[in-house]
């Protein structure tokens, strides 16, 4: 007969292999964190830019579904739970997209706009490019990828 802490052990290996232990630990450590917060107490009001920044992390989070981490993200800074309008941060944050880009979250489009694109960007950049948003497309997708560049208009600081 097995001891309990062998039949823990078998236990654990089977959910490590399946994939499940870790987001069993994501699910009870987001549970944890709800259970103990206290949203009125000592959280500070956060700026605009962090609303923003909190958001275009929030939907990254969702589109790869790390819904967890999505969920701790949210109790903890306070966000309303409902996201902002992918057209508001657009319009805040002066993104101009094209059609293939609105399929992926908008900090891909941020991130590979100043990545692979600049004054000097070559024809290779490029190509990586076009290959790194294909590749962020191809799983949620028919598989297509941007055929156009992302314009993404900076703020000035």
């Amino acid at each position: 007969m097995a001891s309990n802490s062998e039949l823990t052990e078998v236990v654990k290996k089977s959910l490590e292999q399946r994939g499940v232990l870790n987001q069993v630990k994501a699910r009870i450590r987001a549970e944890v964190y709800s259970a103990i917060d206290r949203p009125a107490e000592g959280r500070p009001v956060i700026s605009n830019e962090n609303i923003l920044i909190n958001e275009l992390i929030r939907d990254y989070l969702e589109f790869n579904k790390y819904q967890y981490t999505a969920s701790v993200l949210t109790a903890e800074s306070g966000m309303a739970k409902e996201p902002l309008d992918r057209e508001f941060l657009r319009t805040e944050l002066n993104v101009v997209e094209d059609a293939p880009s609105r399929s992926v979250p908008l900090l891909y489009s941020i991130v590979s706009h100043y990545t692979q694109q600049g004054p000097a960007a070559t024809s290779q950049q490029q190509k990586s490019r076009t290959a790194f948003l294909e590749q962020i497309t191809k799983d949620d997708d028919d598989g297509s990828g941007p055929d156009d560049p992302i314009v993404v208009k900076g703020r000035p600081r």
